[in-house]
């Protein structure tokens, strides 16, 4: 079973919600969205199933936000202000009939998605991903070049055997040298490339497999695999779940920081500032020791090997 952005995504939406005991109030869309602006002279109305809790504000569809200016309780309709369609730097995009409405949500999917995509880029300082190439050894050339493949480390070399056997033999002597000069090996001097020279000797013709340690990539797109496009194992997906959630629960306390109405006065006296704090702290505490576990078996499956460069 794979697990897309989506998922983690639901995942993450639904664990700060106390799994629906908060839930944001949301409606839907009568008729599609066919347009990506909002001008004074034609301005983007919504269809909506029900304004019951519509007022002015922030709403979500899809994981565009919009400014709401004003709003028709008889009609069911909603204007959205000149600056309000893809609002606070989301994307500005067209949306189908039917479509859920969150209105004033309190993690929008578009702030998931951002909190997700750090918290797999500063996995990248504990735990690495995984990948390889391969090239075909040539007795004439020693130093061999690779062109953008953000290689860290290397972690093996490793050549297969000729006849039946089909060995791989672990490469001894290698030098890696990590800011190569790329026009010395034939290609653009804007790119990024990496070189390792063989010391070993090594039959002519013979594939070369190097596995090497890399950063993790972030999730471009939603319908993304976890596993494919991050390079981690399926195992580290619960550490990107907790490490977004404690990134979101901070910033729950600085929207309520400068609330003045009663109202908000009534909520703090159930809710003192600072309470998400709390929640935060254990997040982090779990996020930090299952990010652990998650090292010490990748230190497990990929021990340090020695090798020599001369």
């Amino acid at each position: 079973m794979t697990t897309t952005l989506s998922d983690i995504m639901n995942e993450i939406q639904i664990n700060l919600a106390g799994y629906t005991y908060q839930q944001d109030r949301a409606t839907h869309l009568t008729s599609a969205v066919t347009t990506t602006t909002s001008p004074i002279t034609s301005p983007t109305i919504l269809s909506l199933g029900s304004t019951e809790n519509l007022g002015k504000g922030i709403i979500e569809i899809d994981e565009e936000l919009m400014w709401v200016d004003s709003f028709d309780r008889v009609a069911n309709t909603a204007t959205v202000a000149p600056y309000g369609r893809g609002y606070l730097g989301t994307a500005s995009t067209t949306h189908t009939s039917e479509t859920k409405v969150s209105i004033s949500p309190t993690f929008p999917r578009y702030v998931i998605k951002r909190a997700v995509n750090d918290a797999i880029r500063a996995m990248g300082s504990s735990i690495f991903s995984v990948a390889s190439t391969s090239f075909t050894f040539n007795s004439a050339i020693t130093t061999y070049a690779f062109e953008n493949l953000d290689i860290d480390n290397i972690l093996t070399i490793m050549w297969q055997e000729v006849g039946p056997s089909k060995e791989w033999i672990p490469v001894r002597r290698w030098s890696w040298d990590s800011f190569a000069e790329p026009t010395s090996f034939g290609f653009a001097s804007t790119s990024d490339v990496q070189t390792v020279t063989i010391g070993d000797y090594i039959t002519p013709g013979r594939t070369v497999k190097v596995i090497y340690a890399t950063e993790p990539v972030a999730f471009t797109t939603n319908n993304q695999d976890f596993a494919t496009q991050t390079g981690l194992p399926e195992s580290c997906k619960d550490v990107v779940v907790l490490g977004a959630s404690y990134r979101l629960l901070t910033y729950l306390d600085p929207a309520r920081a400068a609330q003045v109405s009663p109202q908000a006065d009534e909520t703090d006296s159930k809710r003192p500032y600072g309470s998400s704090q709390n929640s935060s702290r254990q997040l982090l505490a779990l996020y930090t020791q299952r990010l652990q576990e998650e090292v010490q078996r990748q230190q497990a499956a990929y021990p340090i090997r020695i090798h020599y460069s001369r």
